[in-house]
């Protein structure tokens, strides 16, 4: 994991350096490090019960959004909350490893595109069960911190058919 983290980072300090909006006065590239690795440390907590690692990282406000494959999107702190609490208590002793894909942003706003390699068991299994999830984080620079304002999960990883968005 810690290598696929490194290059998360690397890609984000790349971006931070490359991109003139990190470059203007009270930006840092390195709480920006700091938030990515929070979130992969909240991931392994969420395979392991624990939503609250993820919860600290969301802005507090009403307009945060999260969606994950376990139901609808949750807005606002309550629903945000309720949806984390909600995976959390599917999972334990789980590990993660998370694959860079891109960042993207500015001084104010950075998008994080990720997989995400999960092995947890399933909450009342003894089996353990291997995933990978794609994910999209929006962090937004809030009072000299970056705060999620939005992230999204879905288990599509691999092509797939027109038909499968069907649902049927």
């Amino acid at each position: 994991m810690k290598q696929l983290v490194c290059r998360t980072i690397a890609l984000a300090i790349s971006l931070a350096i490359a991109a003139p909006a990190f470059a203007q006065p009270g930006s840092n590239a390195r709480q920006l490090e700091q938030a990515i690795d929070q979130s992969h440390r909240a991931l392994e907590a969420i395979l392991n019960g624990d939503p609250s690692l993820y919860l600290a990282l969301f802005a507090d406000r009403d307009d945060i959004t999260l969606g994950n494959p376990f139901g609808p999107f949750g807005q606002g702190r309550a629903q945000v909350a309720a949806t984390l609490a909600n995976a959390a208590n599917k999972y334990q002793r789980g590990t993660a490893r998370v694959e860079g894909v891109a960042v993207y942003g500015d001084g104010n706003f950075v998008c994080l595109v990720e997989i995400e390699h999960d092995r947890t068991q399933l909450a009342g299994s003894d089996e353990f069960s291997e995933f990978s999830v794609r994910v999209t984080s929006l962090y937004e620079r809030i009072s000299g911190q970056w705060k999620l304002a939005h992230r999204h999960a879905d288990p599509i990883t691999t092509a797939r058919s027109a038909q499968s968005v069907l649902g049927k």
